[in-house]
């Protein structure tokens, strides 16, 4: 049976995830595939080069950098992550990501991105980081605050829009011993956002992607609903923030960002005996 990671997104938030998988490569727990959602996507691709601890060390290095993620970035280049700064200049150079043992890597990357055009969610599968970094940048380019990229013929932007938490599209693909980690607490609902006006005057070109914004949380909390029912099932096995913490989608407190990891850490180390029987 193929054992399979489920990342979420959640901008800032998503450094939970990147705890849970530092906890996963002290102990030699790694998946036969990942597939990641945003910053669960830019989390997982670390944890498929088994660079432990090496998005938490960028975080803290550079978080207060502008070019990092602020709405200052935005004002300046149309995007509230600078390209240039974090997809090139951050890998390549400051801290650099490891593409010869991600490329080697036995677990298959997958990132998640939402086709403007179509409105669907569309399945990467990257094989190689560099060549492949703009599928990561669309997967993480937040609507309203990014420009959209097009690559291999089509438009795209963040795949938490069209499926948040993809469990069932990895099913699909054979992956049958699922843990999915989450950044929201038990519990948690998705409202609905009210951007309707702006989403339409922004995106009018692509009405089904206005569509897709409209009901992005009934999407999310139907995958809340049928993550639960697997649960139960026992089918999946489930990390997700054990307790609140109060974390901005572009926190600038370096401190919240680390309690945020820190947390990560403590669930799966909480769950670790659960892990590895899931995983036997």
């Amino acid at each position: 049976m193929k054992r399979g990671l489920i990342l979420e997104g959640g901008a800032k938030r998503g450094i939970y995830t990147a705890g849970v998988l530092d906890v996963l490569l002290e102990n030699g727990l790694m998946a036969d595939g990942v597939i990641g959602v945003s910053a669960g996507a830019i989390h997982g691709c670390s944890y498929v080069a088994k660079q432990y601890e090496r998005s938490i060390r960028y975080n803290m290095n550079y978080g207060n950098d502008y070019r990092f993620m602020s709405l200052r970035s935005w004002w300046k280049t149309g995007n509230v992550v600078d390209v240039d700064f974090c997809y090139h200049e951050l890998p390549e150079k400051l801290d650099p990501f490891d593409n010869e043992a991600f490329k080697h890597s036995d677990a298959k990357f997958y990132v998640v991105c939402s086709n403007v055009e179509t409105g669907e969610p569309e399945y990467i599968y990257c094989k190689d980081l560099i060549k492949d970094i703009d599928y990561l940048r669309a997967s993480a380019s937040l609507p309203f605050f990014s420009k959209i990229v097009e690559i291999g013929g089509k438009k795209l932007l963040d795949g938490g829009i069209t499926d948040s938490i993809p469990l069932k599209a990895f099913e699909n693909m054979g992956f049958e011993q699922n843990i999915v980690i989450e950044t929201r607490p038990e519990g948690y609902r998705k409202r609905p956002a009210h951007n309707g006006l702006l989403a339409q005057m922004v995106y009018h070109k692509y009405p089904a992607f206005v569509k897709a914004l409209k009901r992005r949380h009934i999407m999310y909390n139907q995958e809340l609903d049928y993550i639960k029912s697997a649960e139960a099932e026992k089918r999946i096995l489930v990390l997700r923030p054990s307790r609140k913490i109060k974390i901005g989608k572009m926190e600038q407190n370096l401190e919240i960002v680390k309690q945020m990891y820190n947390l990560g850490r403590q669930d799966a180390l909480a769950k670790l005996e659960e892990i590895k029987a899931f995983w036997r």
